[in-house]
């Protein structure tokens, strides 16, 4: 079991420390050139991972799904800091640096999706030796590239749930009409409650799974 999880850590830790720093870097990145400097004046736009790590949502729930043999992984990195009150247009420019994060996720997924097709191609079609030191390291990327599909897919699909604070959520809050949208937005302060009961109950499978099938085939067929 040691020896599993540390093989299946080392393959998950790239994507899974990609995805989410790049989710956040992007939200921080849209806010600075809609009007607001909060993450870039907080150091918090660049990739270094150290100054992203969540003990929890980056460490020890990915690790805990890993080792329970999860169908899914997920994780989050610390939320990059953005005053909504700098944006130059309000609720439209909230909406931009919300869609800013999943809609990373699904680019990341796309790239992830032509490495993973592109190796498999590779090594089926001969252009990649399946001897020698060539499988060693095309092998390993071929199932970090699958690995960061389905996991940026996870990322976009559950980020996407119309649940404030989810990116979703804060979307729907800068679109809808100011009566619905204070009415939604007034939701945040129960949203991770809910989302806790639509996991814990299998009930998020029913919304999630079927949409993130759908794109995980797309993605990898």
């Amino acid at each position: 079991m040691g020896e599993e999880f540390i093989v299946k850590a080392a393959l998950y830790v790239v994507p899974l420390l990609l995805a989410v720093v790049c989710h956040e870097v992007a939200h921080g990145w849209v806010a600075e050139k809609l009007g607001d400097h909060t993450a870039r004046l907080s150091g918090r736009i660049t990739l270094n991972p150290f100054v992203h790590i969540d003990l929890i949502g980056t460490v020890l729930l990915p690790a805990i799904l890993i080792l329970t043999k999860s169908p899914f992984l997920f994780g989050w990195a610390k939320p990059v800091p953005v005053n909504f009150g700098n944006l130059r247009r309000g609720r439209r420019d909230m909406a931009l640096v919300a869609a800013s994060g999943p809609m990373t996720n699904l680019v990341l997924a796309g790239a992830s999706a032509v490495v993973y097709r592109l190796i498999v191609l590779g090594l089926s079609g001969g252009v990649i030796p399946q001897t020698g030191w060539a499988p060693w390291i095309v092998v390993p990327l071929a199932q970090m590239a699958g690995i960061s599909v389905e996991f940026n897919l996870v990322l976009t699909v559950l980020n996407l749930l119309p649940i404030p604070p989810l990116d979703g959520g804060r979307i729907l809050v800068g679109l809808l009409p100011e009566s619905l949208a204070y009415r939604l937005a007034r939701l945040e302060r129960f949203g991770m409650l809910i989302l806790v009961v639509l996991i814990a109950t299998g009930s998020w499978s029913q919304i999630v799974r079927p949409v993130l099938k759908a794109f995980v085939d797309l993605f990898l067929g």
